[in-house]
């Protein structure tokens, strides 16, 4: 087998061929599709050539690339065949190319056709050759090569298709010529991979063969790359006649067109030099100026001016001209019967490739009938207008009394929000002072509950609760807050006209008629309304204004229904007081009961207990008290219990608890006392009651005694049970030892204390 080597110059100059061939190709496809007629089949034939020759000569450069160690011999008329092969399927491209449409059947079938061809060329320039070795094809790779060939076939079919409109060498008509010009050499060499040389000693005829040299290759090369050129050349040359005739032709054709078409608009058509001359008027300009060519032509035209509009028309005519700037003006022309009529003149400024003015263009439009009926619309406008004034002014004076309007309605209605928004928190106090006086547990609370909320209910009143006395004959101020002021603090129930009536009572600032005592200094207008409660008159309430204005009804309703419920709020208090003291009292003597003696010494027993502190008590009993009762009556036992009980009251400290145990038996709890202040205060009692005066209706009941029994805590007991029977023992020690004596109760700790100490402990606190 024969082994061969490559000189890459010339594949590099096979490559240089393929494409200029590629480009060459692209360029004619768009004249081939230019042509008409007979020229049509010129280009087709001359560019199947040029582009057959290219294809040709890349195919020999390229097999001369490839060499072999034996001299290798081309027959001529073989070669021929190849060049042909080449010329036929570059006619098959171009014409396949030059339809008007390609579409995917005919694209196919032309990609297949061309491939053929330059695979046959391949193969037809291989068999040329004559050497002393035998050539072996890999079929597989044939095939391969000739399905690569009609593959670039159809790629250049679909390129220069698209690219065949293109004038001039654009980025893509150079970037579709690479990818042809890269794609055929590539079908090239991978069909020389194809072949296989092997040695052989078989002779060949060299007849009608010639070897190939360095200049042959040179001459290939040259004229094929010229025949290349000349044809793209021819192509460039033949475009830019065309072009040029077009130009002219349509240069020649435009000026008649222009003409036809000016005389046939209905207006005033002109061409001005850039100077500014006119050099052409349609016959419109004529008939209406009555001037001639000649007057017109040149600066002319300026006579068919009116006097008045010609120096300003032709001082913005010439500063259009040196702006270069559109011109458009508004001017009359006259008339060849007489008279002027109004146009608008417009011209614009025509340039060529270069950006300087050419020509300019204007026309004349009649706007004579539109300034008539501008004229008569403005002065429809002006009288419109002034109606419209006249109206607007109606309007603004209607608008303005609606505002007004609106605006005072939105102030009643900021003013009903404001006192709905008064009303409702007025309400929600007072039920929140019927909630807390509902909560009271004597009028101490309840009236600085009132005191609390009288200012929230009422802001802009001062107030005062006026209540009568235990004895119901005068009142006495109850202050409510800081803003109360009355000049005196009781008075008699006749100074009040609301308890005379037994309603409500107002008194207006200044009017002397009805004014209540107990107010006769006030400034501002009051009122008093009646407390009353189960019918019962508990006194009443006193509102003053705090600024000058009058009571308003609202307000004096609202202090209607305060009143009644602080008055009935208080009733109910001192009910459920008398209540609470009916059961916890002695009804005779005032004194706490029995009930109530047990539960308060059963809790200052605990606590005593628990603070680790001393508690006396004392159990006394009146000496021959049945006396009093057999002697003067019953009624006389009670003046004694009930004078007894004052006494008891008097002696004792204020934190002390006197009670009254049964009959003629008293309990005293002295919290907080030893064994000696506890005696020492029995002794005290026991002596200064011999010294009570008591007197039955104006009668001397006589001395009363009393026997006193001694306990006290934890000596005695540390429970209420063990306390009051230790105070009972010994109080029965007393009345059998002889009565008017006090006797402590026995214990470990008992003594008997000198009755100097139990003077000076007796004493009270």
């Amino acid at each position: 087998m024969l082994h061969g080597s490559h000189d890459y110059r010339l594949v590099a100059l096979s490559i240089a061929l393929a494409m200029v061939a590629a480009y060459t190709a692209l360029d004619l496809a768009g004249r081939v599709t230019a042509a008409h007629q007979r020229s049509r089949w010129v280009w087709l034939a001359g560019g199947a050539t040029a582009m057959g020759l290219g294809i040709w000569s890349m195919h020999y450069i390229g097999m001369l690339a490839f060499s072999l160690p034996v001299p290798v011999l081309y027959q001529y008329p073989t070669v021929g065949s190849s060049l042909l092969a080449a010329i036929a399927a570059s006619a098959v491209a171009l014409f396949t190319v030059s339809r008007e449409r390609m579409g995917v059947g005919s694209c196919i079938a032309g990609g297949l056709a061309m491939g053929g061809g330059i695979a046959a060329m391949h193969y037809i320039g291989m068999a040329a050759m004559r050497l002393p070795a035998m050539m072996q094809y890999n079929w597989p790779i044939v095939a391969f090569s000739v399905a690569a060939a009609a593959a670039v076939s159809l790629i250049a079919l679909v390129l220069a298709f698209r690219h065949r409109q293109e004038k001039k060498g654009s980025r893509r008509k150079l970037v579709s010529a690479l990818i042809m010009g890269s794609a055929i050499p590539l079908m090239h060499y991978t069909a020389m991979a194809a072949v296989e040389f092997y040695r052989s000693d078989v002779p060949f005829s060299a007849r009608y063969t010639l070897q190939i040299s360095f200049l042959g290759v040179v001459v290939i090369s040259v004229t094929s790359f010229l025949v290349m050129m000349l044809a793209i050349m021819t192509s460039f040359l033949d475009r830019m006649l065309a072009l040029h005739a077009a130009v002219v032709t349509a240069a020649r054709d435009g000026e008649a067109h222009f003409r036809i078409l000016a005389e046939a608009i209905p207006q005033i058509v002109w061409t001005a030099v850039p100077e500014g001359g006119f050099d052409y008027c349609n016959q419109r300009w004529y008939d209406l100026t009555g001037l001639s060519e000649p007057q017109t032509l040149g600066w002319g035209w300026a006579d068919g001016l009116h006097p008045d509009d010609r120096p300003v028309a032709l001082q913005s005519w010439e500063k259009a001209q040196s702006a270069g700037e559109p011109f458009e003006m508004e001017y009359r022309l006259r008339k060849a019967a007489g008279g002027y009529r109004w146009h608008l003149v417009r011209a614009t400024p025509m340039r060529d490739s270069s950006g300087a003015i050419a020509k300019w263009f204007g026309a004349c439009t009649d706007i004579d009938d539109q300034m008539h009926h501008q004229r008569v619309l403005e002065e429809q406008i002006k009288q419109h207008t002034a109606a419209l004034v006249q109206s607007n002014t109606r309007l603004q004076s209607e608008m303005t009394e609606r505002i007004l309007t609106q605006q005072e309605l939105n102030q009643q209605n900021a003013r009903m929000v404001e006192e709905l928004t008064i009303r409702s928190k007025r309400a929600t106090n007072l039920a929140k002072m019927a909630e807390l006086l509902q909560s009271c547990p004597d009028s101490k609370d309840a009236f600085s509950v009132v005191a609390g909320m009288a200012p929230k209910v009422f802001p802009e009143l001062r107030c005062a609760v006026l209540l009568f006395d235990a004895a119901h004959e005068r009142l006495e101020v109850v202050p409510i807050g800081d803003n109360s002021v009355l000049p005196v603090i009781g008075f008699s129930p006749q100074d009040c006209w609301a308890l005379r009536t037994g309603h409500v009572h107002i008194v207006v600032a200044g009017n002397q008629i009805a004014q209540c005592a107990h107010a006769a200094s006030c400034q501002y207008s009051y009122c008093c309304l009646p407390l009353q409660a189960h019918g019962e008159v508990l006194g009443i309430l006193h509102l003053q204004m705090i600024e000058p204005g009058e009571l308003s009804q609202p307000v004096v309703a609202l202090a209607t229904m305060f009143a009644e419920q602080a008055g009935l709020s208080v009733a109910n208090i001192r009910l459920r007081e008398a209540l609470r003291d009916q059961s916890i009292r002695d009804p005779l003597t005032g004194l706490y009961n029995r009930r109530y003696m047990e539960e308060m010494l059963e809790r200052e027993t605990l606590r005593a207990v628990r603070a680790d502190q001393g508690l006396g008590v004392l159990m006394l009993d009146l000496d021959h008290f049945k006396s009093f009762n057999d002697t003067y009556g019953h009624d006389a036992g009670d003046t004694v219990l009930r004078e007894a009980a004052a006494f008891l009251l008097k002696s004792v400290r204020a934190e002390d608890i006197v009670c009254r145990f049964g009959g003629e038996e008293f309990i005293v709890i002295l919290p907080v006392a030893d064994l000696k202040v506890t005696q020492a205060r029995a002794e005290r009692i026991r002596s200064r009651l011999r010294e009570l005066p008591v007197l039955h209706q104006g009668q001397s009941l006589g001395m009363v005694t009393v026997s006193v029994g001694v306990a006290e805590l934890p000596q005695h007991g540390t429970s209420r049970k063990e306390l009051i029977e230790a105070a009972d023992a010994a109080l029965y020690r007393a009345k059998r030892e002889g009565r008017d004596r006090v006797v402590v109760a026995a214990g470990p700790a008992t003594e008997t204390v000198p009755a100097a100490e139990v003077a000076a402990l007796g004493s009270p606190r």
